[in-house]
């Protein structure tokens, strides 16, 4: 019959009669949870974010700011003890991610997570409350980011935290920002927020693999050459105080056009995709 081949509708997916009751239960608690389910976790993270209070932003921000800068520490220690080889930046790359492990898995508040967890409340319920309140959250944990990014930097230029050698490594790895205009930063951004936004959406469904998670998503910003606006804020302080770049273009040429590449990557794509695939099932759910 013709009716035998239409999909069912509005039915929900169980396990085969004949198990037991304890492999039915092995199933639920191995299976992923539905992308309804993970939106909903997602979601109630970013309700949580939304209602912390101003100080607890701005600490969380600020000290995110000064972990993520540990990736420029760590690609500069392993681009100060490698040969100049074609596969050294595969390895150096490896030190980007160290900052972004502590960052997320301590869950500290840094800018571009924020681009998908706090605008889900916004998608799910679009009021001007809502508006206000991530506009609060974004302005506070970027400029806390960016004085935790600015403090290392400076510590940095002055040679309290690295020795000369150390500093001029870091120089080294940070000169890759300079070859781009702020155009091709701009759009090198957009990649780097939907990737890093994307950790938000998977983490709910890692299950012990949380480290790699970050790791794998992070490696592949490190060796795509994408802009991540908070981790090369710290390379584009240290450019401008060691004199290699201006102040107006390490703001208008660097940061800022790596920020409005995230927040489109990140908030235009990312979040705005993971609403739309389960907005009807929410409606309606």
């Amino acid at each position: 019959m013709a009716g035998d081949d239409a999909p069912p509708t509005n039915r929900k997916a169980e396990p085969s009669p004949d198990m037991t009751a304890d492999d039915k239960r092995a199933v639920d608690e191995r299976g992923s949870g539905s992308a309804k389910v993970v939106h909903e976790v997602v979601r109630l993270r970013g309700e949580e974010e939304l209602d912390r209070p101003f100080r607890s932003l701005l600490f969380s921000g600020f000290a995110a700011g000064v972990a993520v800068s540990t990736s420029i520490l760590a690609e500069a220690f392993l681009h100060m003890r490698l040969p100049d080889e074609p596969w050294t930046e595969l390895v150096v790359s490896l030190g980007y991610t160290v900052g972004f492990v502590i960052v997320i898995l301590g869950n500290m508040q840094l800018f571009t997570e924020s681009t998908v967890t706090a605008v889900l409340p916004l998608a799910t319920h679009p009021t001007r409350c809502n508006l206000a309140r991530l506009l609060r959250l974004w302005g506070t944990v970027f400029a806390a980011n960016m004085a935790g990014t600015f403090l290392v930097a400076f510590l940095m230029a002055r040679h309290v935290v690295v020795d000369p050698e150390q500093l001029d490594a870091a120089k080294a790895v940070s000169r890759a920002i300079l070859t781009h205009g702020p155009g091709e930063t701009l759009l090198r951004a957009m990649p780097a927020g939907f990737l890093i936004a994307s950790i938000a959406w998977i983490l709910p469904n890692a299950r012990g693999s949380e480290f790699w998670v970050v790791v794998l998503v992070t490696y592949v910003v490190a060796i795509g050459g994408f802009s991540h606006v908070v981790a090369g804020s710290t390379e584009a302080w240290l450019l401008m105080l060691t004199g290699e770049t201006g102040i107006g273009h390490a703001v208008f040429g660097l940061v800022l056009p790596a920020l409005v590449g995230n927040i489109i990557g990140g908030t235009g794509l990312f979040a705005v995709v993971a609403h739309g695939q389960v907005r009807d099932e929410i409606k309606t759910g």
